[in-house]
């Protein structure tokens, strides 16, 4: 059971407040963000929503007001070291903010950690909130907030939590879909959020140059374990290929996923020089999770990842072999 009577309580005593998410930010991390932000605005906090990485296309909708920053530190730290406190969302890693977690750092900023990922014991943060079983970190906000929020949610609050459900669902269809789900979704709906707009803003508007890539990705796919597993891989001779960038890639492996017979999907993806990122994606017959951890990640028991170093012919091989392993262990 979450205290959040602690979580508020540090909230109230802090007067400057900076919200932030892990790299490459995705729906929950943002809407988590982006409903807090307005929350906490009304309530008269000096707060800054301000990311590490670029904020996806599809997501500008959030950003009406230009809410969400980028992190530099010439245009951030004269604001950031006087912050009472950090609020981080759906991080799964704390090194997963980079540049953000150095100046949190160097200011000795209090850190309030709220997500639905597992975290070790020895974890870094000054407050440590996380369930599990929650389905977004949304669902985890909208808690907080309809404990110790004095007014009704409002529109814009309800778009941010509603974005976060809707997108770590997967469009309330994945496994961790449960009753409150769509019960916040009626509430949201209630305050006026144009769903459809925001599912069509998401999973409707994918550039040219992610079709193009996706089409070499096709031609690619290798599969394993009888067709259970579905590997493919990326580098950037198929980036350039496709004119495309590394947010082209977004929702390759949940694709790959729903091809019938296809239990687990991975995807390699070479990144930059000698770095491999790495996504699980599994059905639910297998849990993928204690692979991402082998190779330093983590997640969810069916949605994974992992950063490794190396280039892909190193470490597909590696990949591969542990996954078909632990499908096979699983199998048994």
């Amino acid at each position: 059971m979450i205290d959040w009577q602690q979580v508020n309580a540090m909230i109230a005593a802090s007067d400057r407040i900076i919200l932030t998410s892990h790299e490459n930010p995705d729906g929950d991390g943002l809407g988590s963000e982006v409903a807090i932000y307005h929350h906490l605005r009304e309530e008269g906090k000096d707060c800054r929503i301000i990311n590490c990485s670029d904020l996806p296309d599809e997501y500008d909708f959030l950003n009406s007001d230009n809410i969400i920053e980028m992190y530099s530190i010439d245009k951030h730290d004269d604001w950031v070291k006087d912050c009472d406190l950090a609020i981080i969302f759906d991080v799964g890693a704390f090194n997963r903010i980079r540049d953000i977690k150095n100046a949190i750092d160097k200011y000795n900023i209090k850190t309030l950690n709220i997500d639905h990922h597992p975290h070790p014991e020895d974890h870094p943060f000054t407050l440590n909130v996380v369930d599990v079983q929650a389905a977004a970190t949304g669902v985890m906000v909208y808690d907080y907030l309809k404990e110790y929020r004095q007014n009704p949610l409002t529109k814009k609050i309800c778009e941010g939590i509603y974005t976060a459900v809707m997108t770590d669902t997967g469009n309330f269809r994945h496994s961790n879909t449960n009753a409150k789900c769509h019960e916040i979704a009626i509430e949201c709906l209630k305050k006026g959020v144009e769903t459809s707009k925001i599912y069509q803003r998401v999973y409707e508007t994918k550039p040219q140059s992610s079709i193009r890539l996706l089409a070499r990705v096709i031609d690619n796919v290798t599969f394993e374990s009888g067709g259970e597993l579905a590997w493919f891989s990326i580098d950037q001779k198929m980036l350039d290929a496709a004119d495309a960038t590394s947010k082209d890639v977004d929702g390759f492996t949940d694709f790959i996923r729903s091809i019938k017979g296809v239990e687990v999907a991975v995807m390699i993806f070479e990144n930059g020089r000698d770095v491999c990122r790495i996504n699980f994606r599994s059905k639910g017959k297998y849990v993928i999770n204690d692979v991402a951890i082998h190779f330093g990640g983590g997640g969810h028991k069916f949605a994974a990842g992992a950063v490794i170093k190396g280039n892909k012919e190193s470490i597909i091989p590696l990949v591969v072999s542990k996954t078909k392993a632990s499908l096979e262990k699983q199998a048994e």
